[in-house]
């Protein structure tokens, strides 16, 4: 398998090429910052993915299987608006769809703010 090719750290105003995202010395803060905010959004269940949520998500799945972004078999139920913590928001069905793992990652990633930041 080829190696990736060096590139500029992503730390601003580090210049140290590494294959990775961050040079050996700025991955370890950045793990740890990674940490940090999981430890401050809590656990799935703490945010409200519980058992009644799972029985939810599978009858939605069911009911609706396919990605309605792409069309491949769906694994995700995405909240189209993010609920912020809403228990209104959060239950509403209408505010739910059927998405497929990397379509789901794209929309977080691009559309809800990124990854853990929404």
């Amino acid at each position: 398998m080829a190696l990736r090719p060096l590139k500029p750290c992503n730390r601003t105003g580090c210049n140290q090429l590494t294959r990775q995202r961050y040079c050996e010395q700025h991955e370890a803060a950045y793990q740890q910052y990674k940490l940090e905010q999981d430890k401050q959004r809590g656990t799935a269940t703490q945010r409200g993915y519980n058992s009644k949520w799972r029985k939810a998500r599978a009858m939605h799945l069911a009911r609706l299987p396919l990605c309605v972004e792409c069309g491949r078999p769906g694994t995700d139920v995405d909240h189209i608006k993010p609920h912020k913590g809403n228990q209104a928001l959060f239950w509403d069905s209408s505010n739910w769809q059927t998405l497929c793992k990397p379509c789901h990652s794209h929309k977080t990633a691009t559309k809800d703010g990124g990854f853990g930041r929404g």
